[in-house]
């Protein structure tokens, strides 16, 4: 986010801060590749970017490391991107793509060039007709073995992949609904119920 950083103090909603602006008592002091450099009490606390938030302690608070650092790993925050939607890098089964997510689609859906990249084996799957903004399309359901954002990570994922080119992976239902979605202005936050 260049000079910003979305920060969530005390399980609130998530901040964007820029450079030298604070948010109940945390300040944002710098941002340098995938570090935020933030300041609470005093202390100095180094953080990567791009990861579910991280909570800070002053370091008496129980389960908090000599450091204060708590990582939450149970919430994926997600800035809005163009045209309102809403998008993030993902893992599947430890390989990288880009998500958008899609409210309106019943599972994870990718197209058999992202499957076959991934080394899916997707046409092992059982095969289906599938309804798409361009009509009905012939796909495969299968399950991802792992689909992670951030630093949370979801077992056993249904997805279909479809005949048809997609430009990225479409982070639907089968993924959403194991978290507890809500829209604060420009951001989703995705808290993980299952």
């Amino acid at each position: 986010m260049g000079g910003k950083a979305l920060v969530v103090v005390d399980k609130g909603a998530p901040k964007l801060l820029a450079i030298g602006e604070s948010h109940q008592g945390v300040k944002l002091l710098g941002v340098q590749g995938d570090q935020a450099l933030l300041e609470y009490a005093g202390v100095s606390h180094s953080l990567r970017l791009g990861e579910a938030p991280a909570g800070i302690r002053n370091g008496t608070g129980q389960g908090a490391g000599s450091s204060g650092v708590v990582p939450s790993n149970q919430t994926i925050v997600l800035p809005v991107g163009t045209g309102g939607h809403f998008y993030s890098k993902a893992l599947i089964n430890g390989k990288s793509v880009q998500v958008l997510v899609d409210t309106g689609a019943t599972s994870v859906a990718l197209g058999a060039d992202e499957a076959q990249r991934l080394g899916l084996d997707f046409k092992a799957g059982k095969q289906v007709r599938v309804a798409t903004a361009n009509g009905p399309a012939q796909a495969w359901q299968i399950k991802l073995s792992s689909l992670r954002m951030g630093d949370v990570e979801l077992f056993d994922v249904d997805a279909v992949v479809t005949a048809s080119y997609m430009p990225m992976v479409l982070l639907g239902n089968s993924f959403l609904t194991r978290f507890q979605m809500t829209r604060t202005n420009d951001q989703m936050v995705l808290v993980k119920r299952f």
